[in-house]
């Protein structure tokens, strides 16, 4: 059977990617840590990997509930401790009082130090206290060259894991039914807008899925992606539970604000 039939073509390499890690630790007995995984990637592992073989994964992003998290992919008797997914914990220190800092300017100046998006897991953000997850092995390089944000001056403190702030869970666990998993088709069954609008937004770049720009309407969504649209908030599709006697596809959606 081949196995690329059930996802998306450019998601190959990372499906190959996923087969080596399993393969790998399947015949040395010895854990694979991945970096940050967005949602898609981690459904994508947990299916490669499946139940039944000689291999688990386990993940994990620093709190419960975390949306970018590291894989241990280990052999069946090996239960990982969370110390082992080499997490580290950083806080944005700087005058709270006369500038404000939001996630999209966190992410682009980490991103601009020349690292990958899988080194940095979540960025929590609550009553102007920024912090942020990071793949420990880069810890010392960002508190190295991270001086800014914006016009902001900053600097970094490490802090334990159990200190991470807890940021308000607004998704909304909710069912809908759409013809189809177009992406179109889904924006507009999450959002309750017309099919044109959703195209609209899809043209206009306003529409992204697992953190990519997509302008293709007819772009197949799957379950795992999380979607967001400029000016409605984000969605994930935590389930797809197949046809209604109508035809039409019945899926979990969980939604935030």
């Amino acid at each position: 059977m081949n196995i690329y039939q059930h996802f998306r073509p450019e998601e190959r390499e990372y499906i190959d990617q996923v087969m080596h890690w399993r393969d790998y630790v399947e015949s040395t007995y010895t854990p694979k840590l991945t970096d940050f995984l967005d949602p898609r990637e981690q459904h994508i592992l947990k299916v490669m990997v499946g139940e039944n073989g000689n291999v688990r994964v386990h993940l994990f992003g620093g709190i419960i509930g975390s949306e970018r998290q590291r894989a241990l992919i280990v052999p069946e008797y090996l239960t990982p401790e969370s110390e082992e997914f080499q997490l580290s914990l950083l806080e944005i220190v700087y005058p709270m009082k006369f500038v404000k800092i939001e996630h999209p300017q966190v992410l682009g100046s980490l991103m601009s130090l020349g690292l990958k998006r899988g080194k940095f897991g979540d960025i929590l953000v609550q009553d102007g206290t920024i912090q942020f997850f990071c793949a420990s092995e880069i810890r010392d390089y960002i508190r190295t060259n991270l001086e800014s944000i914006g016009r902001a001056s900053v600097e970094l403190k490490e802090l334990t894991i159990k200190e991470a702030v807890l940021t308000e869970n607004s998704w909304m666990e909710n069912t809908i039914t759409v013809t189809s998993l177009r992406l179109d088709t889904i924006v507009s069954g999450i959002n309750n807008l017309s099919r044109q609008k959703s195209q609209l937004f899809i043209q206009q770049g306003l529409v992204r899925v697992n953190w990519t720009l997509i302008e293709n309407s007819s772009f197949d969504c799957a379950e795992g992606d999380l979607i967001s649209v400029r000016g409605y908030g984000r969605v994930k599709i935590l389930s797809i539970e197949g046809r209604t006697k109508k035809d039409k596809w019945r899926i979990v959606i969980g939604k935030q604000k």
